[in-house]
């Protein structure tokens, strides 16, 4: 009987690719970001006519958040939950039939297939259904209780892509939507109980590493365990009255809450590694979106909703997804914990991007939203390219200069 996770890897003969959860979903998060974007910009442009599931803006915003994010989220958790645990990785031909459903559900939301919605959104909610699935498994025969609520984040997460969908059904414009928002929230809650758990350790661990002898606040402690729950009920009112003077404050509270408890950190000591300083310039987008999805409800016109919503949707989750990609390929294929020339420029890229954004609402008339697009598709891309040789083989080879 295989006993461990190298057993069971050196047990399958199939493609390396199929041997943990983080290789299918990194790649094909990455590739669909990079292609998802480079449809929705010839669909803007009348250079593609498609009868996508839902209008070009909605499109993008589901795709981004469930389609494209909803792989990484699958490959981070199959990556991390065993180590939770202490159980066996998913592997081989069930690692390869979740990532097919989630193949249908992107080609159900984007081919002209003519479906009803409610099909469509079968075939794309099944994804993270039977992910949820897999985790409550692992999580039970585990008794790691403490992880449950990652796993209740995962069902708002479906629940809000079953909104979205009901919302465009509806005639709604469903890019800001409930179930936009709703996703959106519970992905930010990831990031702050994930990120609150990985950016101090890491941080911790490099210190030791390097002699400084500075130390971030430990994890989770009561300072951090009220951050949370206030922003669970902040982010709950955000979802529901996104644009009340209440809503707007209480965004400002959690956004100077969430600097605080970042500046426990030490993430200004972190500069000469690129690979843990990135974690904390992407958890920062967290406080930096909250105070401006505030601003924007209590001066309404001083700030472009989709302007500050960007700061969450690219800014906190593409920055922390990308920093998340790198760093656990890297480790878990065996390399150097060593960001090189071409990591930076991918982490440089998604700077340009956010910031190319942000300023496209801001200063209208430029090209800057074309130049967001480039910088987005070159970000992932970019990481398919280089790191996809580490996904799909065992092998250091040149791809290790990363």
């Amino acid at each position: 009987m295989t006993t461990s996770t190298a057993g069971r890897m050196r047990e399958w003969q199939g493609p390396t690719l199929l041997t943990y959860g983080f290789r299918p979903f990194f790649l094909g998060g990455a590739a669909w970001a990079a292609i998802a974007m480079m449809i929705w910009i010839l669909t803007l442009t009348g250079a593609l006519g498609m009868d996508l599931a839902f209008d070009p803006v909605s499109w993008h915003a589901h795709e981004f958040l469930f389609g494209t994010l909803g792989a990484i989220i699958g490959g981070f958790l199959l990556t991390a939950v065993p180590n939770w645990t202490g159980r066996l990785p998913v592997t081989g031909w069930s690692l390869g039939a979740l990532a097919l459903i989630w193949l249908a559900g992107r080609l159900a939301v984007t081919l002209p297939l003519g479906a009803h919605w409610a099909a469509v959104a079968v075939i794309d909610l099944s994804f993270t259904v039977a992910l949820g699935a897999m985790i409550l498994r692992e999580i039970v025969a585990g008794k790691n209780w403490r992880n449950l609520p990652i796993l209740a984040l995962l069902v708002v997460f479906a629940l809000a892509n079953g909104l979205f969908h009901l919302d465009a059904a509806q005639g709604g414009f469903a890019a800001q939507g409930i179930g936009l928002r709703l996703g959106l929230g519970a992905v930010i809650l990831m990031i702050a109980l994930i990120g609150g758990r990985v950016v101090p350790s890491f941080t911790r661990n490099w210190l030791v590493k390097r002699g400084d002898p500075a130390r971030p606040a430990a994890p989770m402690q009561r300072f951090d365990k009220a951050v949370l729950i206030v922003t669970v009920l902040t982010l709950a009112l955000w979802v529901a009255r996104p644009a009340d003077a209440a809503t707007g404050a209480a965004l400002i509270v959690i956004g100077a809450l969430h600097a605080v408890r970042l500046s426990r950190w030490c993430g200004l000591r972190t500069g000469a590694d690129p690979l843990v300083a990135v974690l904390h310039v992407g958890y920062a987008f967290v406080p930096l979106g909250a105070l401006a999805l505030g601003a924007a409800a209590l001066w309404p016109g001083a700030l472009p909703l989709a302007a500050a919503q960007h700061l969450w949707m690219a800014g906190a989750i593409g920055m922390m997804t990308l920093a998340v990609m790198t760093r656990a390929t890297l480790g878990h294929t065996g390399r150097a914990l060593h960001a090189g020339r071409g990591t930076v420029a991918l982490y440089i890229l998604m700077a340009m991007s956010v910031l190319a954004r942000l300023l496209a609402d801001l200063l209208p008339g430029l090209p800057l939203a074309e130049l967001a697009a480039l910088a987005w598709i070159g970000t992932y891309g970019g990481f398919a390219l280089l790191y996809g040789p580490m996904l799909l083989t065992d092998k250091p080879g040149k791809a290790a200069r990363a």
